[in-house]
C-alpha cells in the first residue's frame, strides 16, 4: 500500500464568496462527489506560513511568547510568519522570521515537515523547518509591532518540550508538530532530513 497524499480535485458545480479581507476569504463550494450526488463545503483561502524550530548547541529550543486574541491566551511558540511576499522562497520567508522575531540567524537549515492546519476548511499550509549554528545579530533594524512589542524570549531543552507538548501545557500547531519533528528526527531515529529548499508535494 502506497501511503501518501496526492492531489485531487472534485468538481465545483457552484462556488459564492462570503468574505474577504487582507489575510483570508471565505467561499461556499457545491461539491459533486464520484457518486453524483453533492454537498456544501466552506472554503477559507489563507496563504499559508512557515515555522522554525530554531536549536543551540545545547538541543535548547528558542521560543517565544505571544498573546493570541482568537483563543484568549499568551501561548509559547516557536518562531513563525506568514507567507504573505509573492514569490518569495519559504526558505527566505523562514530566515526573514527568525531574525526579525528572535535577533537570531542560523547556518544550517532543513525541512522538518509540511501539513495542512485544518483541511476540513481551511487551504492553510505549514512548512517548518530546523535551524541550527544560531547566531545573535542584535541590531538587524527590524521594529516590532502590534502584538510583537510584547514578545518574551525562552530556550526550553528539547526533551522538556515534548514533555509540555504531551502534557498538553503547549498548543499552537506549528510549535506542537515542530517539536515532536525535531525530537523524532533528532533522537536516533536515523531519518534523513530534507534540504531545506526541498519542493512542498
Amino acid at each position: 500500500m502506497n501511503v501518501a497524499d496526492t492531489p485531487e480535485s472534485w468538481p465545483v458545480e457552484a462556488a459564492t464568496t462570503n468574505f474577504t479581507s487582507w489575510l483570508l476569504s471565505v467561499r461556499t463550494e457545491h461539491v459533486r462527489f464520484p457518486d453524483n450526488h453533492s454537498a456544501e463545503r466552506i472554503v477559507a483561502s489563507h496563504p499559508g506560513a512557515v515555522a522554525v524550530v530554531a536549536l543551540d548547541g545545547d538541543d535548547r529550543v528558542l521560543m517565544i511568547r505571544q498573546y493570541r486574541h482568537p483563543v484568549g491566551r499568551l501561548l509559547w511558540e516557536v518562531p513563525a510568519g506568514l507567507r504573505d511576499v509573492d514569490g518569495e522562497p519559504l526558505l527566505e520567508v523562514a530566515q526573514r522570521e527568525l531574525l526579525e522575531e528572535t535577533s537570531y540567524a542560523a547556518r544550517e537549515w532543513h525541512v522538518l515537515t509540511d501539513y495542512f492546519t485544518s483541511p476540513g476548511f481551511s487551504t492553510e499550509r505549514i512548512r517548518v523547518f530546523l535551524a541550527r549554528g544560531l547566531e545573535r545579530v542584535p541590531d538587524n533594524g527590524y521594529q516590532r509591532e502590534g502584538e510583537e512589542k510584547f514578545l518574551e524570549f525562552g530556550w526550553v531543552p528539547l526533551d522538556e518540550a515534548v514533555s509540555l507538548v504531551l502534557a498538553g501545557k503547549l498548543h499552537n500547531s506549528a510549535t506542537v508538530t515542530g517539536i515532536l519533528a525535531a525530537h523524532a528526527a533528532l533522537m536516533g531515529s536515523g531519518m534523513p532530513l530534507r534540504p531545506a529548499n526541498s519542493p512542498e508535494e
